[in-house]
């Protein structure tokens, strides 16, 4: 996953930050713990991680929201503490997802990245991550900031192991995307400085959890 530059905050493609596209009537996301709104944080169609596509159309597009009201506190590292949430949205008929309302408009600007980037695939012949991430910088002379993660394959564990199992079916959900940080402050997401995030689906029960290691 290779940062492509900026774009607009409602764009339907696989992006960091912005405004989530969600069926009408979706309520905002909120924090099990702390009973805040959480921040929106990424988009993904689920058409780019199966087969390097761009539209989505068939696939449906995932959805992945935190926890940053008080940093630290609530979980947001954790797939069932309910201090995160990913969902899995059907493409069509998606529309930007009205923000909650809020005591003032710092809380409000807090729920948003501080920039909307979005995402191109690029093929390294390396099946392990952080080998295909340094083949890509050493073939394309970019700094490995640029690289902000991997559709699908296997996790590059920052520490164990902890494939999710799929809350309806109880098998091991395969990975759909490992996101890093950010290439800069105001694009990044929280990971524990550092760290990565893994979000993984179940197709079939149309089921998704999210996690992040650092």
């Amino acid at each position: 996953m290779i940062d492509a530059g900026p774009t607009t905050a409602d764009a339907p493609v696989t992006r960091t930050g912005g405004v989530p596209l969600a069926p009408p009537g979706t309520e905002w996301p909120t924090c099990s713990s702390c009973g805040g709104p959480m921040q929106f944080l990424a988009q993904v169609l689920l058409d780019d991680v199966g087969s390097g596509g761009a539209t989505g159309a068939d696939r449906g597009v995932l959805a992945l929201f935190a926890c940053q009201n008080d940093p630290g506190m609530c979980e947001d590292w954790d797939p069932t503490a309910g201090g995160n949430l990913a969902l899995v949205l059907p493409f069509n008929g998606l529309q930007p997802l009205p923000f909650p309302r809020l005591d003032d408009d710092a809380d409000e600007a807090a729920l948003m990245l501080g920039a909307v980037r979005t995402v191109t695939a690029e093929h390294e012949d390396e099946a392990d991550y952080n080998e295909a991430r340094d083949a890509w910088t050493a073939r394309t002379g970019r700094s490995d900031s640029s690289v902000l993660g991997q559709f699908g394959g296997t996790p590059a564990w920052i520490q164990g192991d902890e494939t999710p199992s799929c809350p309806r079916c109880s098998r091991p959900m395969p990975l759909a995307v490992q996101l890093e940080e950010g290439p800069d402050h105001s694009t990044a997401m929280n990971f524990g400085g550092g760290g990565c995030a893994y979000a993984f689906t179940c197709a079939p029960c149309a089921q998704a959890a999210l996690l992040w290691q650092c």
